[in-house]
């Protein structure tokens, strides 16, 4: 799988395929300023797929929206560890997708803490399906 904290090509959600099967048939949840999409599948290749965005509509500039999927990425690429060795220890594949649901342009500490809520949600999750 490579380096364990790095955002490779292989471990972002870029089919658009999949990114619309997500959203139409996955599951959602919400945490402080993030709604979370996911969906569990059988073991493949890459175990974990995430992507991430933030509403044109709140942040009209680009620049707004880079920033927020910036930090959401980073906060993400360093806590995503633990995650991944779940979904490993039970072969499990999980597709995820959080978009910034926040009014302001948030600071890096309040996205790692809403980034850990959300992952460790979905460790809770993949427990309960097993």
């Amino acid at each position: 799988m490579g380096k364990p904290n790095t955002l490779g090509k292989k471990e972002r959600l870029k089919s658009s395929k999949q990114t619309e099967q997500l959203f139409k048939s996955g599951q959602r949840f919400t945490c402080p300023s993030f709604r979370v999409f996911y969906i569990v599948h059988d073991f493949s290749d890459v175990s974990l797929k995430a992507g991430f965005g933030a509403s044109s509509r709140i942040f009209k500039t680009a620049v707004g929206r880079n920033r927020i999927k910036r930090l959401t990425k980073e906060a993400y690429r360093v806590q995503k560890k633990f995650l991944q060795d779940k979904l490993k220890e039970q072969n499990r594949n999980l597709n995820v997708f959080f978009i910034y649901t926040g009014k302001e342009l948030p600071v890096y500490d309040e996205i790692f803490k809403s980034i850990r809520i959300a992952l460790l949600r979905l460790v809770d999750i993949i427990n309960k399906k097993n």
